[in-house]
């Protein structure tokens, strides 16, 4: 029998064909980072702290900001040791960890942006039942579903990349552990985790992008039916900012997930868009298009 080393820690090579960029990379990546917690943070307060935001959607938007602060913390710090100091080396715990909160995360956010769409729906299409169909069980419910379900995907994913025997090299040519990355170095056939994880992956999101898709397709045409050229601007103004995140994620997801024999030229940025950009992108855009959250903004300033 050949004599495999069993493998207690992975490298991460980082971000490729960034030779001498690494102090500015760097320097920008942090900042990304800070805007994206500070932004996040207060949103997080802002919400909290007003009551007249105690509604299903700024609920819904606490738990986004609950996500991306999480999202943007399972790569960028160990990213930013590694162009700081040179720091690749990442535990086999750190690198399972990293796997399940990526997948776990980013299925949660996926979730929320449905729920997101209902909510948006139920209060353009059924005014007058919002309080009804949106109560404050119901909106504890979708948003509990949403990081359970999550947690349950990401669990099978892992378990699935982690069972497979690792015994040869242990350098990940990536700039953080996930399952594609990861399962090229595993000694033994990976066509199940391969298959499952195209399959949850492809599946989840496409199943949201449907309902939201079917979500917009009857607001717009409820808002079409307005007379009021005024609640034909409300009812639209509510769904722009909604919109554009789900444009963020869906977007690039499709790109990554759809065509993963893409070059590292290209899947590389779509990656750190994903991971760095958007989570920062989320508040700028909910904060921009919301008179009630700039309003929340000056009651903590004390204006």
């Amino acid at each position: 029998m050949p004599n495999h080393t069993v493998i207690l820690e992975f490298v991460l090579l980082g971000i490729p064909h960034t030779a001498g960029l690494q102090n500015i990379l760097f320097a920008v990546f942090l900042s990304f980072y800070l805007v994206t917690l500070l932004g996040n943070l207060l949103i997080l307060t802002a919400i909290i702290c007003d009551a007249r935001l105690h509604t299903p959607m700024y609920w819904f938007l606490c738990n986004l900001s609950v996500v991306d602060l999480g999202f943007s913390s399972i790569s960028t710090p160990k990213l930013l040791a590694n162009l700081w100091a040179g720091s690749r080396t990442i535990p086999w715990g750190g690198c399972m960890c990293q796997v399940f909160f990526y997948h776990f995360l980013g299925s949660t956010e996926c979730l929320l942006y449905t729920v997101m769409a209902y909510d948006r729906y139920a209060a353009i299409c059924h005014p007058l039942r919002y309080t009804v169909i949106m109560n404050r069980r119901v909106c504890a419910l979708l948003a509990a579903g949403t990081w359970f379900t999550s947690s349950f995907h990401a669990t099978i994913l892992t378990s699935l990349t982690f069972t497979l025997p690792y015994c040869g090299s242990n350098v990940v040519d990536y700039f953080l552990c996930d399952i594609f990355p990861v399962v090229k170095l595993a000694c033994a056939d990976t066509y199940i985790i391969e298959m499952v994880s195209f399959t949850n992956i492809g599946v989840v999101p496409m199943v949201c992008f449907g309902l939201i898709l079917m979500s917009y397709v009857r607001i717009a045409i409820s808002v079409l039916r307005m007379r009021s050229a005024e609640s034909r601007r409300k009812a639209a103004s509510t769904c722009m900012s909604h919109l554009t995140v789900v444009c963020f994620f869906f977007g690039p997801c499709a790109l990554l997930y759809t065509q993963p024999s893409l070059s590292d030229i290209l899947a590389t940025p779509i990656q750190i868009f994903c991971n760095v950009v958007t989570p920062m992108l989320n508040p700028t855009v909910y904060t921009l298009r919301n008179k009630e959250v700039q309003a929340a903004f000056r009651k903590l300033r004390g204006g």
